[in-house]
C-alpha cells in the first residue's frame, strides 16, 4: 500500500498534547510580544526537545500560522456549542464577545504573520470564510427567533467590531469592543420590534 493509500493515524494522545502545550507556550510569547523568540526556547518553555517542536511545526512559519490556526478554530468551534447553551440572542452576543478577544490575540501575533513567507492573503481569506460561517448560522438563529431584526447583515457586525480594532487599538480597546457588541445587539432587537 502506497502511502497515499494508508489512512491517517490519529495523533498519540502524548503527541496531541505536546502541540497543544507548543501552541499555548508560542502564543504566551508571541502575545508577550517576544516575536522573535528561538524555537528552542519554545520548545524548552513548553518541556519538550527541539526535535519534538520539528516534528509538529517543520518551520517557525508553520508554528506561527498553526498559532493563528488555532485561535480561528477557537472561535468557530465555540458557535455551535454557544448555540446549543444559550438563547440565539445570547449565543451571537457571546460569539461577537469572543471574536474581539479573536482580533486581540491577532493583533498581538500580527507582526509574527506579517513575517510568512508565503504572505498572509490565503490564511486571511481562509480565516474570513470560516468566520463568515460562524456568524451566519448565530445570526440566522436569532433572526428565526425573533430576537433581531432580519435586516441584519452578519458580516456588518464583524466589519463593526474589526473597524473599532483597527480604530482604537490602544489601552482599552477590548472593553470599549465589548460594550460594541451590546449595543450593536441592542441596535438589532429595536429593528426586529
Amino acid at each position: 500500500m502506497t502511502d497515499e493509500k494508508k489512512p491517517r493515524r490519529r495523533p498519540r494522545s502524548d503527541g496531541q498534547r505536546n502541540r497543544e502545550n507548543l501552541l499555548k507556550v508560542a502564543k504566551a510569547a508571541f502575545t508577550a510580544g517576544e516575536i522573535d523568540i528561538p524555537l528552542d526556547e519554545i520548545a524548552h518553555r513548553a518541556g519538550v526537545g527541539i526535535g519534538t517542536l520539528y516534528r509538529h511545526f517543520p518551520n517557525r512559519d508553520a508554528l506561527i500560522e498553526a498559532v493563528y490556526r488555532a485561535e480561528l478554530d477557537r472561535l468557530a468551534d465555540a458557535a455551535p456549542v454557544l448555540a446549543a447553551q444559550h438563547p440565539p440572542v445570547e449565543a451571537l452576543r457571546a460569539w461577537m464577545r469572543l471574536f474581539v478577544d479573536y482580533i486581540a490575540a491577532k493583533l498581538v501575533i500580527a507582526p509574527a504573520l506579517n513575517g510568512l513567507a508565503g504572505g498572509t492573503g490565503t490564511l486571511y481569506a481562509q480565516s474570513g470564510t470560516v468566520l463568515q460561517g460562524a456568524i451566519d448560522g448565530l445570526v440566522a438563529a436569532a433572526v428565526a427567533s425573533g430576537d433581531i431584526s432580519a435586516d441584519i447583515e452578519p458580516v456588518d457586525l464583524l466589519r463593526a467590531l474589526a473597524g473599532v480594532s483597527n480604530y482604537a487599538a490602544g489601552p482599552g480597546w477590548e472593553t470599549s469592543a465589548k460594550r460594541l457588541v451590546d449595543i450593536l445587539i441592542a441596535r438589532s432587537q429595536a429593528s426586529a420590534s
